[in-house]
Formats: structure tokens, C-alpha cells, sequence
């Protein structure tokens, strides 16, 4: 029997490779997870947030399918890929609902232990996206990181799969990216 991790991951190459047979496959096998990476989502949004978690989930999953282009590398790619699209999904969301109101009160999240930079800190998501878009353009790999293990919730082996990288850079790397984040997030609250 084939491990589930391992059967993900022949079937997005197969997927990659054009084979349509292999989606159909693949979605049952990948639809729990993707349920849980938007619960996780969702849970650090508002109350009242109108965008649904099977919203969450259909709009990604959209995006997904339509990503043609995307050579797939296993589990931990798909699911970091995943995490990067449910993140733009609720950014989109929340700019739009934000242009509504004409660019006031946007919504906080909690940025959980897991990130692991404050319990009182809580930056909004539309700052915590601003934040993450300028490590990218610092250091890639560092804003990948964050995007695969504290939206993602893949773990430090899985990301350093999806990275091709040791375990010991993820932990490297996530440790650095997290105090950069800290100290962006503390700038632009002291700006206000």
C-alpha cells in the first residue's frame, strides 16, 4: 500500500504531466487538508467575517486547478503553494472589504504561538501581508518559510522538502524571518 503522502505526491506529478485522471484522484485525498488550512485561516479571523471557510476553500481550490503552469513537486509543494493562495484569497478580501469602507478598520488576526513573536501582538492581516511582501524581497526563502509553516502548518521537515533545503535553515530561517516580522510590525504600529 502506498503511504497517502506518497500517493499526493505521484499523483500531482501525474496532474503536472497533463494526466486529468490523476485530479480527480487526487482532490479526495487533498480536500481534508485544505479544509484544515482554511479552518486554521478562518479561526484567526473576525466573528462576523462574511467569507465562509467553503468559500475560503472553492476560491483556492479554483485558483488551484487553474494553476497550469505549476510544476508540481510533491505534498509539501502543493500544500505550500495552497497556503500562499488562501493567504492572497483573504488579503483580496479584506482590501476589498477595506476599499468599501474607504480604507478604514481593518480586521485583526492573532498571529499564533506557532509564529511564536508576542501574545499581545496582533497585526492586522492587510500589514502582516505587507510585512511578508517586503521579506520577500529581502530574502525569498525566509517569507516562503513563513508562508509554508505558519499558513501552511507544514512542518520543518515538509518544508524543507518543498524548499530542497536542510532542516536546520528552516529552523534558521524561520527563528530570523519571525524577528523581522517583530520589528516591521512594532515599526508600523509606532507609525500610527
Amino acid at each position: 500500500m502506498v503511504e497517502p503522502s506518497h500517493e499526493i505526491t505521484q499523483l500531482l506529478v501525474a496532474w503536472s504531466d497533463g494526466d486529468q485522471v490523476a485530479l480527480t484522484k487526487l482532490i479526495p485525498l487533498v480536500e481534508s487538508e485544505l479544509r484544515r488550512l482554511a479552518r486554521t485561516y478562518m479561526s484567526r479571523e473576525r466573528i462576523d467575517h462574511t467569507l465562509q471557510t467553503t468559500a475560503l476553500i472553492n476560491e483556492a481550490y479554483v485558483k488551484l486547478i487553474n494553476a497550469s503552469d505549476v510544476k508540481w513537486q510533491n505534498r509539501a509543494h502543493f500544500f505550500g503553494i495552497a497556503a500562499r493562495v488562501m493567504r492572497r484569497v483573504l488579503v483580496d478580501f479584506a482590501r476589498q472589504r477595506n476599499f468599501r469602507k474607504r480604507g478604514g478598520g481593518s480586521h485583526q488576526i492573532s498571529f499564533d504561538e506557532a509564529l511564536a513573536i508576542s501574545d499581545a501582538d496582533h497585526p492586522d492581516l492587510l500589514a502582516l501581508d505587507e510585512a511578508l511582501t517586503a521579506l520577500a524581497k529581502v530574502d525569498d526563502r525566509k517569507a516562503r518559510i513563513v508562508e509554508m509553516r505558519f499558513f501552511g502548518g507544514l512542518t520543518e521537515k515538509e518544508t524543507a522538502a518543498a524548499l530542497d533545503v536542510s532542516p536546520e535553515t528552516v529552523r534558521r530561517d524561520w527563528r530570523l524571518a519571525k524577528a523581522w516580522l517583530l520589528r516591521q510590525l512594532s515599526y508600523k504600529r509606532n507609525d500610527k
